[in-house]
């Protein structure tokens, strides 16, 4: 209603009528592009610049913005950043529609832990994150707690990062 209100009063002005009323296929496009096979690493070197960017970032139950962002927010709102990134960046249509899809639906540490729409996969591994062996894991891989209250990242040499934030080795 409001975009149909605004090109009714911008009528006289050709050129703002004319903008105006291409807005909605501009916003479009993007999701119409057709998708391509992504590069992995560097879908996941932006993911991890995207997670080192709320490094400094207060805790907040729930949110998922450099205000205040939580542990399963952080892997989610980071992943998005760097699908829009890529899309982008590629003019790819299907990381940018992934990314809308990632805004669309919530998940909680303990959906991350359960394969969250097909996106995660359980390695099998328990312990703790200090006895971990290392080999085979990548920067930007998930680590829940047992019963999923907790998720943190890890972002390469052995480090995580997790919801307070803090780099931790």
């Amino acid at each position: 209603m409001v975009w149909l209100g605004v090109l009714i009063l911008a009528w006289p002005s050709k050129g703002f009528r004319l903008g105006w009323a291409m807005l909605p296929g501009l916003v479009a496009l993007p999701f119409l592009l057709p998708g391509r096979k992504m590069d992995e690493v560097e879908l996941r070197r932006r993911y991890v610049e995207a997670l080192s960017g709320f490094e400094g970032s207060p805790y907040h139950w729930g949110g998922e913005a450099y205000r205040g962002i939580d542990c399963s927010g952080l892997p989610r709102r980071s992943l998005r950043q760097a699908l829009m990134a890529y899309g982008t960046g590629h003019a790819d249509g299907g990381a940018l529609r992934m990314a809308l899809e990632h805004w669309w639906y919530d998940a909680s540490a303990k959906a991350l832990s359960e394969g969250y729409r097909g996106y995660t996969v359980s390695l099998g591994r328990k312990g703790t994150v200090k006895e971990m062996d290392y080999a085979g894991l990548k920067p930007g891989d998930l680590a829940v707690t047992q019963g999923g209250a907790h998720v943190l990242v890890y972002v390469g040499g052995n480090r995580w990062i997790r919801r307070t934030l803090d780099w931790r080795r």
